[in-house]
This record gives C-alpha cells, structure tokens and sequence, in this order.
C-alpha cells in the first residue's frame, strides 16, 4: 500500500522532498551528537597524568598544575602499566617524563593523604603509596630504554625519586630541587638512601639532614641534574628527541648537548663557599657530633644549619642519618626494601603524622615532637625500631636488576672521587702523574667531549682539594 502510495505520487518531487527531509534531521541529530559530545569533553577533568606519543618519544606530562604536580597513587597507577608496555615496544626509543605548567615538575608526594590514612588507622593502605611509588622509582632506574626527565620548575621529594634515577635529568633557570622531609617528621626516601651518599664528600649528608634548596645550575654541579637548557629551548629539545631513530644513550646525550647553555660568567656553585665545612662537620656518624662540629665552626653558615637541623624532628634527623650511611654500601634495590620498612615504621609513630598536620594542615610550623630534642632521642632504640626489626611486608620489585653505581654517571660532570683519582694518578693505566691543574681540568674536558660545565666543576673542586707541593705536583686534600 505504501509503495503504491508512493509510486503514485511524483517521483521528482515527493522523494526528493522525503530525502531531504530525512537529511535534515540526521544533520540535526548529528549536530546534537557533536555538541554533547564537546560539552562532555569540555566538562570532564583530565587525567592526572598524561600520555603523549611524537614519533619514536614517548612522553608522560605530570597534570595536576595547581597541586603543583604532587604526586599520588592514582598517578603513580596511571604511569606504572605504561611505562612498561613503553619499555617492550620497539618503536619507542625514548621517554621522557615533564609536568605541565611552568611553576613545578613535581613538589613531592602527597603525603598530606597518605598522612591522614595513617591517623585514620588505614595504614596498610596508606603503605600501598609508598610501595607502588617506591617501585616504580626502581623501575625508573633499571630502564633499557633511555629516559629524560625536565625539571622545570619545583622538584622535591617524590619529584626527585621520578628523576634522579634516571641517565639524563634536565636543569633549567627554574629548577629548584630539595628533600625536605625531616622538615615535616619523615625522611628523604625515594632511593635517597641510594643517592643522596653519592654525591660529592658529605653534601647529601647535608642536604638530606637540613633540606637546603639548590636551583638552576647549581643542581647539575651538584650532581642532581646532568644538562642545563634554558626552558625556552625545551620544546626544540622535545622535538628533536622524537626525531631520533635510536634508542642509543650516547646519541641520545649529543642531542641534549646541542640544547645546554654555558654558565653564567662569574656563577659560583652555590655551596663552593661552604662545601670544606660541609665536610668537616657532616662526616660523623651521629647528628650530635655533627651539631659539636658545627658549634667550633662559629660561622654563619654553622649557626643558620643549626638552628635549621635544630626545627627539624629529631627522630627524622637521627633515622635519615643512619639509612645515609646504611645506604652508602648497599645496592640500589636493597636501598628501596630498607625504606620501605622505614616508611612503615614512620606510620606507626607519632612525628610524620605530627609533621604533616602542623605544616601541611594548620600550618602553623610548629610541630610537636616526640621526643623533642635530638639527644632525647635514644639512639639504640631508634636503631631496634627502624633498622633490625624484620619487614612483616617486604617490598617486592618488579624486577631484580640492581647495582651499587650509577651506570650512566657518565653523562652528569664528574665527581670529586673521579677527579681526585686524576689528580693522584690512580686511573687504570695511567701511572702517576704530575699534572697541573689546568692539565687536569683539559684532562676531564677532553674525556667529556668539552662538555658544558666540566671546567668549571674541576677547576671549583681543585680550588678545593688540591694544593700545590714544593717538587711542584699538586696534593689531594683529604
């Protein structure tokens, strides 16, 4: 009936008129289509950490800008499964990890949250942040494939545990790194264990006990970064790391050193002026010799350190000590089980909970420890509680490659070890020396391809450590 209907009409006009009536309604129930599906792309909050893919870069981009980039479990969830599939695919020949926005790459863990559920009594909870972000530090750090982290901007804490593992880590004008964890009751975790003790003489001492700030060049002399850019090269940087067709190291570290900017003429390393005291004070075993020491310095620098170390827990300052010493023999993997057994520890007494609520919370920056005095603090029993008790849970990693060195030193300045071996002719195959110091410092210029920086470490370490003997060969200070 129907058809008859329609074939009785005109052909030309009736059909015409029924198809364009139908197009006009698809194009409108299309539109409609469009512009719910915009409205819910505009009004759905992004990921709190993004995945980018440009050529053969693979790119994590840290989204949580106003909390600036802190990170938390779920980020710590969204990067682990990928970094893992990026790992296994062979068209990705470098990842790169930046946070988003210019203020931070990443201030920290959230330790506020992890803080609150340990107070709750959610402490097996709250041990799943630490264990899942302690992971994929040691993750980070065993990568074959080669990854570059860009600190623009704030880095502290769990920020430093998702780069300072890595080959290549990236310093700009605005990079300000810290591990600032005695200051709220906890203690420089994320491998700082690892780390912080191999870095020149006692500066991670120092820097782990007191949480002192280094920023932009300073973080590279000190060991923290391996290249300074400045931040309006980055995106010519990104770009050219996609490009490349190799998942070499050593092609990977040229193509960062096309980008890196020269020393300001006349910069001091930020700690050259202190570095001997450092030294000289951080190198005991227990902080109330390191405090006598500082006492006889009578100093400026002595008296601001501390009244620094002096705010800070007590039970934070003596337990980080001991990991730094623990740490400075142990592999990195065993660094990471020795932490989470700490991070548990810290859980179940009274100042990171203490810490956190007064600084993070109520800010009112006074804290009530307990005890609250460093020489309240019994140094056998804080040893019994976070060092010899056997983990109930130990970590476990996702995979069992460890070692006690970085392998890929090479591409950060030299360190003061590899120069005072230079300067007392211990190199293998080089016999003893009489060198100069400008023939030391081209000796680690033409070792490092005149990589940017290298004089100036040198020539700022041998002002140091070296004096000049009377048979005119130069003499390691100890």
């Amino acid at each position: 009936m129907l058809r008859q209907s329609i074939r009785l009409a005109t052909p030309s006009k009736s059909l015409t008129a029924v198809a364009n009536n139908r197009l006009r309604v698809m194009q409108g129930w299309l539109g409609a289509r469009v512009n719910m599906s915009t409205t819910s792309a505009a009004t759905a909050p992004e990921a709190d950490v993004l995945h980018r893919k440009q050529l053969s870069s693979r790119t994590f981009i840290l989204n949580r800008p106003k909390a600036l980039n802190a990170l938390n479990l779920s980020m710590v969830r969204n990067m682990t499964p990928q970094l893992k599939a990026w790992e296994k695919s062979d068209l990705c020949k470098v990842i790169v990890i930046k946070g988003a926005g210019d203020r931070a790459f990443c201030a920290g863990g959230d330790v506020r949250s992890v803080a609150e559920l340990a107070q709750s009594g959610q402490k097996d909870v709250a041990m799943d942040f630490f264990g899942e972000e302690y992971q994929l530090n040691h993750m980070i750090a065993t990568l074959k494939t080669p990854f570059v982290a860009i600190l623009n901007g704030i880095t502290m804490g769990g920020g430093v545990g998702l780069s300072v593992h890595a080959p290549f880590r990236i310093a700009t004008e605005k990079t300000l790194i810290a591990m600032p964890e005695t200051n709220i009751g906890l203690f420089p975790d994320v491998g700082g264990s690892f780390f912080l003790p191999r870095l020149d003489g006692e500066t991670g001492t120092y820097l782990g006990l007191t949480g002192q700030r280094l920023t932009g060049i300073d973080t590279v002399f000190a060991g923290f970064a391996t290249h300074y850019v400045p931040s309006e090269r980055l995106p010519a940087l990104e770009d050219r790391l996609s490009e490349l067709e190799t998942d070499s190291h050593e092609v990977i570290n040229m193509a960062i050193e096309d980008f890196v900017s020269e020393p300001q003429p006349n910069h001091k390393y930020a700690l050259s002026a202190n570095r001997a005291a450092i030294d000289r004070c951080f190198r005991f075993n227990t902080v109330e010799e390191i405090l006598a020491a500082l006492e006889k310095e009578k100093t400026p620098f002595a008296e601001e350190t501390i009244a620094t170390m002096r705010r800070m827990s007590p039970t934070s300052l003596k337990v980080t000590l001991q990991q730094l010493r623990e740490g400075r023999h142990l592999k990195i993997a065993d660094c990471f089980k020795m932490e989470h057994q700490l991070s548990r520890q810290f859980l179940e007494d009274h100042d990171f909970v203490e810490g956190v609520k007064a600084l993070l919370v109520e800010k009112t920056n006074k804290p009530k420890w307990q005890p609250d005095t460093i020489e309240g603090v019994d140094r056998e029993t804080m040893l019994s509680a976070y060092f010899r008790n056997q983990p109930s849970k130990p970590l476990t990693l996702t995979n069992t490659t460890t070692w006690t060195e970085y392998p890929h030193a090479r591409f950060g300045l030299p360190s003061e070890e590899e120069i005072r071996r230079v300067v007392r002719g211990e190199v293998q195959g080089s016999g003893p020396l009489q060198l100069t110091t400008d023939e030391v410092v081209e000796v680690f210029a033409k070792k490092t391809g005149g990589k940017i920086g290298v004089r100036e470490k040198v020539a700022e370490v041998l002002s140091r450590k070296v004096e000049q003997g009377p048979d005119g060969k130069l003499k390691w200070i100890d």
